[in-house]
């Protein structure tokens, strides 16, 4: 990684010194992290901690020139990058994205619970051949069991149909309506995985089968593994983001309104998102 004085830093401060924000890949401040730098003999010039908010802000100047920036965390892969010190003693970093250590692996064998209220569960439709129509379902549980065969792991989920929300009232009631969902007959779907393979260093597949519309599909969920760490409540987190692409006409919802030039009203696939963080143990920390 290398970063120059017009970096993307936006840490804020005077007109001299370094700047630099210290993130998880999920975003989160990493507190503890430490910020070396040392010039071009291998010198150390400077070292400071970052903030509870993961912010490296110093106020001394630096003497113009390239330098080494080294960013280390306990539990997480140190980094190293070159950064240009301007004429007027500043550097702006930028953003450093600290992976943990171990991260190609998922987080320790036990029970997951997921977190409904800092997770998301949503689809992509397409409108009308041009735009996206976006939603979100409001009420889902899961939980993850991580076995010690990581390929053996177990992912289930159950997802309340009718709190489908795409921000207009009059076409959540059709998606609801026996056209789509239909969810008088068929109020939940649920996902339960038969397996997982590696598909990266940091991603896996997950196989699995989706309860939809009555119908039941084999449905692979694209993984990717953003970490694990303690939270605020005194639990430990692990942090996913998974994707999957749906066809409508697989789980018998063939609503097909044309209106112009063979041009579909929605599309025929969904794109599925989710951002999911999981508590260990079976129950979930107070909030």
């Amino acid at each position: 990684m290398t970063t120059t004085g017009s970096g993307t830093g936006n840490a804020g401060g005077g007109s001299t010194g370094l700047r630099a924000q210290v993130r998880t890949r999920d975003g989160w401040a990493v507190q503890h992290a430490v910020l070396t730098v040392t010039d071009m003999t291998g010198t150390q010039v400077l070292r400071a901690p970052a903030d509870e908010d993961g912010v490296v802000r110093t106020t001394e100047p630096l003497p113009a020139g390239p330098y080494t920036v080294i960013v280390t965390a306990v539990g997480y892969a140190p980094i190293a990058s070159t950064s240009i010190v301007t004429a007027s003693g500043r550097a702006d970093v930028g953003a450093v994205v600290l992976a943990r250590q171990g991260g190609v692996e998922l987080p320790p064998p036990g029970i997951w619970s997921l977190d409904p209220v800092h997770s998301s569960v949503g689809a992509v439709a397409q409108h009308l051949g041009i735009s996206s129509v976006r939603g979100r379902f409001k009420e889902f549980t899961g939980r993850i069991e991580i076995a010690e065969d990581i390929e053996q792991s177990v992912v289930e989920a159950i997802i309340q149909a009718g709190t489908i929300d795409t921000g207009n009232g009059m076409r959540d009631g059709h998606l609801t309506s026996a056209d789509f969902l239909n969810v008088g007959e068929h109020p939940v779907l649920t996902y339960r995985s038969s397996g997982l393979s590696p598909a990266g260093p940091d991603r896996w597949t997950v196989h699995g089968e989706l309860l939809m519309h009555g119908v039941v599909r084999q449905v692979d969920l694209d993984l990717t593994y953003l970490g694990t760490g303690p939270d605020p409540w005194g639990g430990v987190r692990a942090a996913f983001r998974a994707t999957a692409e749906l066809r409508r006409e697989d789980f018998a919802m063939n609503y097909n309104q044309v209106v112009q030039a063979g041009i579909s009203a929605i599309g025929t696939t969904l794109k599925v998102e989710m951002d999911i963080q999981a508590v260990q143990g079976e129950t979930l920390p107070g909030m």
